[in-house]
């Protein structure tokens, strides 16, 4: 079994529990959501220097469509090197998370929180949260292109993590997530990436053992 299929797995597992938890509306998750996002709206509405801070970050620096910029740039970069099935591996995980997460978000149709004094809005529906998912895949691909070279590991490493998790509060803070909504994100993304890298790996186990890169460019 491939390292992809074997991190594929557990992830997998986990949002489908959930995924089901979400769409029964089990009471203890539902309570710890209400309790968790109450909170947090509280101290935003009371600290507007953080809620705009959170918004700048979340609706600018961590939105999903820069995550796509971001992922286009590498993509050109990867092309430019001579790489084009790699380049079209990243783009396909890209497209494939986004698409996957539409789909469930349509499925399930969970409702945002609302609020008497939101700081913030969002479209759509809430289960998984997209900034969520997409800071995610975003995160782990280029980590995956770029992260393992000695200079910038650790460097890419918490920028990463920093990402991933704080897009992650910034959109319970503002009141538009509910918490299992980001965990919902976050499972779907490692799900998503987790899997095309072990589609990936057989690609190039076939088609391309000498001379592209198994593990990045």
């Amino acid at each position: 079994m491939s390292h992809g299929v074997r991190r594929l797995l557990p992830c997998a597992a986990l949002f489908l529990m959930l995924l089901a938890l979400v769409v029964l509306r089990w009471g203890p998750l539902m309570s710890l959501d209400a309790a968790v996002s109450g909170a947090l709206h509280r101290t935003a509405v009371a600290s507007p220097g953080w809620t705009r801070v959170s918004r700048v970050l979340s609706d600018w620096v961590w939105d999903p469509w820069a995550m796509r910029a971001l992922l286009a740039v590498a993509i050109g970069l990867l092309v430019r090197r001579g790489a084009p099935l790699l380049a079209a591996w990243v783009g396909a995980t890209a497209l494939a998370g986004t698409a996957l997460q539409q789909l469930v978000k349509a499925l399930v149709g969970r409702a945002r929180p609302v609020w008497p004094d939101p700081v913030d809005s969002a479209h759509y529906a809430a289960f998984p949260s997209g900034h969520a998912m997409s800071a995610l895949v975003a995160g782990v691909l280029l980590l995956r292109l770029y992260g393992a070279r000695p200079g910038w590991r650790w460097t890419a490493r918490v920028l990463v993590v920093l990402s991933v998790v704080g897009v992650g509060c910034t959109r319970v803070f503002l009141g538009v997530h509910w918490p299992s909504d980001v965990l919902g994100g976050w499972l779907l993304g490692g799900a998503v990436v987790a899997g095309s890298a072990g589609a990936y790996a057989v690609c190039v186990r076939r088609w391309a053992p000498r001379t592209v890169p198994a593990h990045g460019a």
